[in-house]
């Protein structure tokens, strides 16, 4: 085993370490991940929250045990993977072991820790992007028309996974168009390749068609109620922390790609980093969706620096390229991961108020990060649900019914009873199981002053009662309560059903 090795295995050891080891144990999983990890009991080729690729993997969990450890385990994974083909991408373009190591030094402390620390498409999304950028690369460097194909296999897999990947191709076919290597756009390989990666996501397209294209609707519903609340000046300055501790080696691969003469040919690059950004402030993207672009420049401002700074003076300037982003690291390891409990994140929350870190999607600043709060209060959510699902007649005739998806998905991976909680929110709307003669209903409702549910729903039910509340007061669900109603009066399925279309019909939403 080379030497070259035997670093790169110790990184990625060093990477699984921290990602685990960044997770605070009084913390749930996020409201995202139950939702995703649900998906596994409905597989399918689509669905209204994210493409399909989430759902393999998180079957994947379920057949390994469905623990924390695994589910945690995927994306320390890809972003492992990630790491990997940055140091190949430098091996590519002929870097040395200096360069090897400042590559894997700017990947591993980055915000790739806090984005790999969540079952998300996200880490899948930036793995593919980087692979992408990679087998652009290795065509330029070989000419060999073999990589047409994997750069369709890796781009078709990004869509299935998150359709952010639209954005790199937005971004990358201009610049080709405009440098010398456009001729590669008259190789009829490619055309074959753009074929290939056709077929792997027509599956998707023609779900998305069948359904009423969903992604449309769920595009819209997400632009008015969460990208309205994005800045653009606000997008440009959450680029520069994104890698903060890699600013200078971004840069430097700028200047390399204009005027280093070993990489002329990839010239095409300096521009389309710019044309990508330019789209995403058009869209009024958030900030992290962009987050993919940059592996593949700390490739080519590693191996720059590595070749230019070896001489003289300036090879002492190598070690402080390396030092820099571990510098960083610890001021954002106390600030940017579930690594402290909650009740110390609010006693000290004026540090995370400087760094935008406690505003929500809503706007406004809360207590805790918000992926903080959706990692709270799901066991107790479950665990109450169970408790007032046992004291119900004819339970297994009960409908649980929840505002949100973060409900559903958390009650259904943490029940021990086999019940089944569904939403008329995200995926959950697909989910229903109508063939049941509900005799009860278990109704699980955010917070909400003076709320009327009793008397609204009561007299549809021989009984009615508050069956339990969420009491963290740190949780996105705090005061959430569970209403249980006993003794239906009416078809709950058939009422169901009604709300289900009128859920659906997206074209009157």
């Amino acid at each position: 085993m080379s030497k070259k090795t035997i670093i790169l295995i110790g990184f990625i050891i060093l990477k699984f370490v921290l990602q685990y080891a960044l997770l605070n144990p009084e913390y749930d999983l996020q409201r995202d991940e139950y939702l995703h990890l649900d998906q596994a009991n409905h597989l399918a080729w689509g669905y209204l929250s994210v493409p399909p690729v989430t759902s393999w993997f998180s079957y994947i969990i379920l057949l390994l045990g469905n623990s924390v450890f695994w589910v945690k385990f995927f994306p320390a994974l890809f972003g492992a993977l990630t790491l990997v083909i940055v140091w190949k991408t430098i091996e590519i373009l002929k870097g040395n072991l200096y360069a090897l190591i400042l590559g894997a030094v700017c990947i591993v402390f980055s915000c790739l820790l806090r984005i790999n620390m969540l079952y998300q498409p996200n880490s899948l999304d930036i793995l593919c992007w980087t692979a992408f950028y990679y087998a652009i690369v290795h065509y330029i460097k070989s000419e060999k028309t073999r990589w047409f194909y994997i750069a369709a296999i890796i781009f078709a897999f990004g869509f299935l996974n998150k359709y952010n990947i639209l954005f790199l191709l937005i971004g990358l076919l201009p610049a080709i168009l405009l440098s010398g290597q456009r001729r590669m756009l008259a190789k009829k390989e490619l055309y074959f390749a753009f074929i290939l990666g056709l077929i792997f996501i027509l599956p998707n397209l023609l779900w998305q068609y069948h359904n009423q294209f969903p992604v449309v609707h769920h595009m819209k519903v997400l632009s008015e109620t969460q990208l309205v609340n994005v800045d653009r000046v606000g997008f440009l300055k959450e680029q520069l922390l994104l890698f903060i501790g890699s600013f200078f080696v971004i840069i430097a691969s700028l200047y390399a790609l204009l005027f280093y003469k070993p990489f002329a040919k990839y010239k095409f690059f300096f521009l389309s980093i710019f044309l990508t950004l330019l789209v995403f402030l058009y869209f009024k993207a958030k900030g992290y969706y962009a987050i993919g672009l940059y592996p593949i420049y700390i490739a080519f401002g590693s191996v720059f620096l590595s070749e230019t700074l070896k001489k003289g003076w300036k090879r002492y300037l190598l070690s402080i390229f390396i030092i820099i982003p571990i510098l960083f690291f610890i001021p954002i390891y106390d600030l940017a991961f579930p690594n402290k409990n909650p009740e110390y994140i609010a006693s000290h929350s004026e540090k995370y108020k400087k760094l935008g870190l406690l505003r929500w999607e809503d706007g406004q600043d809360h207590q805790l990060p918000q992926d903080f709060a959706d990692m709270l209060g799901w066991k107790e959510l479950a665990r109450k649900t169970d408790s007032v699902y046992a004291l119900l007649p004819n339970s297994q005739k009960t409908l649980i019914l929840c505002d949100n998806y973060g409900q559903a998905g958390a009650i259904n991976y943490y029940t021990k009873k086999g019940i089944k909680a569904v939403s008329f929110n995200a995926d959950y709307v697909n989910w229903f199981n109508l063939n049941v003669d509900y005799k009860n209903l278990i109704r699980v409702k955010e917070h909400k002053e003076n709320s009327t549910e009793l008397n609204e729903t009561g007299p549809y039910f021989e009984s009615s009662a508050i069956g339990g509340q969420i009491t963290n007061k740190f949780a996105r669900e705090y005061k959430t309560v569970i209403f249980a109603f006993t003794g239906a009066k009416i078809n709950i399925s058939k009422r169901i059903e009604n709300e289900i279309k009128e859920a659906k019909d997206f074209s009157k939403n």
